[in-house]
């Protein structure tokens, strides 16, 4: 069984950093790429980073400018997602996903194109 847990999520004043933790069980996860997502109440769901499956190359979304970064660690079946200098617009529900047919990136954009397994989020709040 598919199985894909967000965790790490949490409130941080403007200026600090969490980070995230997506742990895959139940498919072949370093022949996966893993995207994460989020989705701020009222807004439609958007790409923040996909990190591809063996090349361990990650794309970012423009808005990130430089302020996160991805590792993967396929012997844990885990991708992290440190995230630095957040800001006030980075609050929302931070999802995890898995796609076998790689990331899909469009010059700025991430795209979901293919993540068939999702996670259920881990909130992430920055206020102050």
């Amino acid at each position: 069984q598919v199985q894909i847990v967000e965790s790490g999520g949490g409130s941080v004043q403007p200026g600090g950093s969490l980070r995230l933790s997506c742990i895959g069980s139940g498919f072949a996860f370093d022949k996966y790429a893993i995207g994460w997502y989020r989705q701020a109440p009222g807004k439609r769901r958007e790409g923040v980073s996909c990190t591809s499956s063996q090349e361990n190359t990650t794309w970012f979304a423009g808005f990130v400018e430089g302020r996160f970064t991805a590792t993967r660690d396929n012997g844990k079946n885990t991708v992290y997602l440190q995230m630095d200098r957040l800001k006030f617009e980075d609050t929302a529900v931070y999802y995890c996903a898995a796609a076998k047919g790689g990331c899909t990136v469009v010059v700025d954009e991430i795209y979901d194109y293919g993540m068939d397994d999702w996670g259920r989020g881990t909130q992430v709040t920055v206020s102050s």
